[in-house]
C-alpha cells in the first residue's frame, strides 16, 4: 500500500487529476493468478490498461498480451509481444488488425463463422463460443449473455472448428469470456460447463482459453478448478486472459477538492471526474472513496466532477470529513479502465500517471496541455 504522505507528495509534484499505481500490488495480483491456475499461459487483456510502463513490466514476468485493436497490437509489438505471446480478439476485426497480426504470428480468436475466411493463410485460431448465460454484472459487462454480440453459439462452434481446418488454418481450440466484474463465481463454472458438453462434437483441442472477468473478490482457486475441470474433458492446455483483476486495485485516482455546494444534496466538487474515470457514469461502477485530509465533523457528499453533465458524479452518499479547497481526496480501484478510458470531451487534458516502486515515484505518462489535445486537426488558422 502506498503511504498517505506519499500519496500527497505525488500530488504536489505532478498535479492533479493524477492516476497512480503501486507495483507491489500489481506484482502481488499476477502472483495470486498464478497460485491458483498453475502451469496455465496467462495474457493481459490490454484494454484495462495499455500504460506502455505496466505492459514492460507484465513481458519482463512472461505474460502475453490479448489486443482488441490495431493500436494495442502495436503496442504489444513496442514491448516486444509477437507469435506465442499475443492474442488478437475483436468483434469487428479491420484489416489493419489481419495484417498486424499475422505478421506477428498471433493467435486469433474467430467472433463469427465468416471471419474464417478473412484470417492470413495458415493462422492459429480459438472460437469464442458464447455460452448464453445471465451472469451477475452489469448488462454492459456481460458478454457471454445471449443477447451479447460476441462469439457464436454452442451450436455453431463445432462448424466454425471444421471451416477452419478445411480453411487450412490451425484450429487451436475454443474461447469464451463471459464479461467484467462477475460478482458471482458460480457463472464462470456453469459457463465452462457448457463449452464440456460440445467435447462429444468437436473431440479433443489444444487449447481452453476461458478468459477473465473475475470479480477483485473472487475465489480464485475455485474458479480455476472449475476451469481446469473444463480444459480436462478436452485434454487441452488452459489460458487465461486477466486484466482488471492484474491491475484495479493497484490504481488511484487522486483528485482535489475544489468546493462544496448545499442544494437538494450535498455536493463535494473535485477536479476529476467523468473525463478521468468514466466508469461510475458507463455502468454505475462504485469506487472506494478515501478522503485524505483529517476532520472531527463527518457528512454525507456526492462526490461531482467539473464537467456540465447531471451524470458526472464519481460516487455517491459517501461520508466524509468536513472539507475545504485543496484537500485531496483518493479514488480506489481505479487501475483498470480509469486512465483508459479518459477523454479530451470539454478538451480537457488526459491526466499524469506515476508508478510508486522501491520507494520512489516514477513518471510514466505526463500530462496533455492543449495543444496536444488539438494536435491532429488540421486546416484552422492561427491567430
Amino acid at each position: 500500500m502506498i503511504p498517505r504522505a506519499s500519496l500527497h507528495a505525488a500530488a504536489d509534484r505532478f498535479g492533479t487529476p493524477l492516476y497512480v499505481y503501486d507495483a507491489a500490488e500489481m506484482d502481488a495480483a499476477l502472483a495470486r493468478v498464478r497460485g491458483a491456475f498453475g502451469d496455465a499461459r496467462a495474457f493481459y487483456a490490454m484494454k484495462a490498461n495499455p500504460n506502455l510502463t505496466l505492459l514492460s513490466r507484465l513481458r519482463v514476468a512472461g505474460v502475453g498480451f490479448e489486443c482488441v485493436s490495431a493500436g494495442e497490437i502495436a503496442r504489444a509489438e513496442h514491448v516486444g509481444a509477437w507469435g506465442d505471446d499475443l492474442i488478437v480478439n475483436g468483434p469487428a476485426k479491420s484489416r489493419e488488425e489481419y495484417a498486424a497480426g499475422g505478421r506477428l504470428g498471433a493467435t486469433f480468436v474467430v467472433d463469427r463463422e465468416e471471419e474464417v475466411g478473412l484470417l492470413p493463410p495458415g493462422s492459429r485460431a480459438l472460437v469464442r463460443v458464447n455460452p448464453a448465460l445471465e451472469v451477475s454484472t452489469h448488462d454492459h459487462l456481460a458478454t457471454g449473455a445471449a443477447g451479447s454480440k460476441f462469439g457464436v453459439t454452442l451450436a455453431q462452434a463445432t462448424g466454425v472448428l471444421r471451416a477452419l481446418r478445411e480453411g487450412g488454418h490451425h484450429a487451436l481450440g475454443l474461447h469464451v469470456h463471459i464479461g467484467s466484474a462477475i460478482r458471482d463465481a458460480g457463472d464462470f463454472g456453469a459457463a465452462f460447463a457448457r463449452l464440456a458438453d460440445l467435447r462429444a462434437h468437436t473431440g479433443e483441442v489444444e487449447v481452453l482459453d476461458v478468459g477473465g472477468g473475475w470479480g477483485l473478490d473472487a475465489d480464485l482457486p475455485g474458479i480455476a478448478r472449475a476451469a481446469r475441470a473444463a480444459a480436462d474433458v478436452f485434454g487441452a492446455r488452459l489460458w487465461v486472459e486477466p486484466g482488471r483483476y492484474l491491475v484495479a486495485r493497484a490504481g488511484t485516482l487522486l483528485t482535489r477538492v475544489v468546493g462544496t455546494k448545499r442544494t437538494g444534496r450535498n455536493f463535494l466538487l473535485v477536479d476529476a471526474g467523468m473525463t478521468e474515470l468514466l466508469r461510475p457514469m458507463l455502468y454505475g461502477a462504485e469506487h472506494p472513496v478515501t478522503a485524505l485530509w483529517n476532520g472531527e465533523r463527518a457528512e454525507v457528499w456526492d462526490v461531482a466532477g467539473p464537467a456540465c453533465e447531471s451524470g458526472d458524479l464519481l460516487a455517491r452518499d459517501v461520508t466524509l470529513p468536513a472539507p475545504t479547497p485543496g484537500d485531496l481526496l483518493a479514488v480506489g480501484d481505479a487501475g483498470a479502465y480509469g486512465a483508459a478510458m479518459s477523454g479530451t470531451y470539454l478538451t480537457r487534458s488526459r491526466p499524469a500517471e506515476a508508478l510508486w516502486e522501491g520507494g520512489e515515484w516514477r513518471p510514466i505518462r505526463r500530462r496533455e496541455r492543449p495543444e496536444d489535445v488539438w494536435a491532429a486537426e488540421v486546416g484552422a488558422a492561427k491567430f
